[in-house]
């Protein structure tokens, strides 16, 4: 059985590495000349680590963890509204969430597969769905391609869910702008976490490299470029408490990324459409509130694999897939919501409601020390199907 990803991210890539061992003849269509990853530094959840675990490549990422403490949610000021453990977290869920640099978790993956897998510089136009009688065609402006299954991982703006999907909107602009940055970790104690204050987000993530990925969120209208990205991080957090402005200073500012963060508002009706899936930002891009975006597209690679692996006729793939969108459909919504929402407690531009919500995070957590663990169980207590 021949299987044709369109796209090299996290969940292209999961589940070209998971049908290939599977025994299928796997290629990876991306546009790009060469694998590079988009982006800094991501944080490998309890959930990703065990679709990770199913590649056989879990503790490979494992390995790149720079610190097992205590993190915290502070104020501009330094004064912290609330702590999370890591112990506490391998406790509940096996795992703690491993910060990484996305370039790390890639080369990971891609060490799993043949270098003769990729197509490299190639562009996907669109795709004919096929049927359980007729084989799918993607269309690439090198010509057309056919195979038992394709798979649409080509992002947020996905050319494929255009052609599968007419109908639906698309992308909408959540109302947040972010920047992300990789940086020499400054000299002196620091807690790791984020600093939340006036509708906007400061996130601190020490790597094992010796560097922090730190990332930056604030409230704009879509489409603003800064001549000087680093300078207008300066501007809105550079009188924030240690390391937060250090770590804006150290920053080259021909590496500081900036984009504007768009989510999937209205759920796709399936994830996929003939014999073609969708899965990761194709299906269902959402904030970054939840850290969840590379997870979830891992868990939709790992899922897919293990559903059409088996398969060997077109109606046993047409078969498999309608189970990959029972599962994956409502479990991609309900993240895209929660993510949502959790945007809106983080990054409320409301005083009394942003104490209210400091207030309260205080008092659960000294009078129900795990109850925020307990909110993040319909997250990351997933489990790889059997």
């Amino acid at each position: 059985m021949k299987a044709i990803v369109v796209g090299a991210g996290f969940g292209g890539l999961t589940a070209a590495v998971g049908l290939f061992q599977r025994g299928w003849d796997v290629t990876v269509v991306e546009r790009a000349a060469e694998l590079r990853p988009v982006g800094s530094g991501l944080a490998v959840a309890p959930n990703g680590l065990r679709a990770l675990d199913t590649l056989g490549v879990g503790d490979a990422v494992r390995k790149l963890a720079a610190f097992q403490g205590d993190a915290a949610v502070t104020r501009s000021d330094g004064r912290v509204i609330a702590r999370t453990a890591s112990k506490a977290m391998i406790r509940r869920f096996g795992d703690a969430v491993i910060p990484a640099t996305r370039s790390s978790v890639m080369d990971v993956l891609t060490a799993l597969l043949p270098a003769d897998v990729f197509m490299l510089g190639v562009a996907a136009q669109g795709v004919e769905a096929g049927s359980a009688s007729q084989r799918p065609r993607l269309l690439t402006d090198s010509g057309p391609l056919e195979a038992d299954l394709i798979v649409a991982a080509d992002g947020v703006n996905s050319a494929l869910r255009k052609t599968l999907f007419p109908e639906h909107p698309g992308p909408v602009y959540s109302g947040i702008t972010a920047w992300r940055l990789l940086v020499p970790t400054p000299a002196g104690d620091f807690l790791p976490g984020e600093v939340w204050d006036g509708g906007r987000v400061f996130g601190i993530t020490p790597l094992a490299d010796g560097r922090t990925y730190a990332y930056a969120a604030d409230h704009s209208e879509p489409g603003v470029v800064y001549p000087d990205e680093k300078a207008e991080l300066l501007r809105r957090f550079g009188g924030w408490h240690f390391p937060v402005p250090q770590l804006i200073a150290a920053a080259d500012p021909e590496t500081v990324l900036h984009n504007d963060i768009y989510e999937i508002a209205e759920p796709l009706p399936a994830y996929h459409r003939g014999v073609v899936a969708i899965l990761g930002d194709a299906a269902h891009a959402m904030t970054p509130h939840l850290g969840q975006g590379a997870n979830q597209a891992m868990e939709d690679g790992v899922t897919l694999a293990a559903l059409v692996g088996p398969a060997k006729s077109s109606v046993e793939v047409v078969t498999a897939l309608a189970r990959y969108t029972a599962l994956r459909a409502p479990r991609g919504a309900d993240m895209v919501r929660r993510s949502h929402r959790m945007g809106a407690l983080t990054q409320s531009t409301s005083r009394p409601k942003a104490a209210l919500r400091n207030l309260a995070m205080g008092l659960a957590g000294r009078l129900v020390p795990d109850l925020a663990l307990r909110a993040m169980d319909p997250v990351v207590a997933w489990q790889p199907p059997q």
